[in-house]
């Protein structure tokens, strides 16, 4: 089984920036794509970004256009998820999720999760 890492969350005011990782054990890694989901304090989990295995595609949902940006560093075997001008309500659990598929809810290995708290 896949084991995923996130790290990079914290607390920032609103309009600030974080950047979060998300770190595979092994090499596998670099022929998944990947997905970052959040958990909310509502405990629903929502998609926020994924990117292809050649990081040619990705898609995000409509909070996080023009704000986040998903990349992945196949060195590092590690995927990204730059976060801009943060929200309150941006705040949840990051998870980040692989191999992503949109067709099989919950599919693949999961990370713990990193903490994004965002307030003034």
């Amino acid at each position: 089984q896949l084991q995923l890492e996130e790290s990079g969350g914290g607390a920032v005011q609103p309009g600030g920036s974080l950047i979060l990782a998300c770190t595979a054990s092994d090499s596998r890694f670099r022929d998944y794509a990947t997905g970052w989901f959040r958990r909310t304090s509502e405990n629903e989990r929502e998609f926020v970004a994924a990117i292809g295995w050649t990081a040619d595609s990705t898609s995000y949902n409509y909070f996080a256009k023009d704000r986040f940006t998903i990349s992945r560093h196949e060195d590092k075997n590690t995927v990204y998820l730059h976060m801009n001008n943060l929200k309150p309500e941006d705040t949840a659990v990051y998870i980040c999720n692989a191999p992503y598929t949109d067709s099989i809810p919950g599919y693949g290995a999961w990370g713990q999760g990193t903490q994004v708290t965002v307030s003034a």
